[in-house]
């Protein structure tokens, strides 16, 4: 999976940002997009593209 292609995407990033700010309420203070980014590429990604076609192959981590 190429993480930098994949933040270019606009609908990535914006999921990254949900994704951010749910964990962020969780915790009760701002993680910050970076460590946002990391959970979310390392837990929901694979998933994400995969249901989104955003790739023509199988997702790989």
């Amino acid at each position: 999976m190429d993480r930098e292609k994949l933040l270019q995407d606009k609908e990535v990033v914006e999921e990254i940002n949900r994704h951010k700010w749910l964990k962020s309420e969780m915790v009760g203070y701002d993680i910050g997009f970076d460590a946002a980014a990391e959970d979310w590429f390392q837990n929901y990604a694979c998933a994400w593209i995969t249901h989104h076609n955003k790739d023509k192959g199988k997702c790989k981590k």
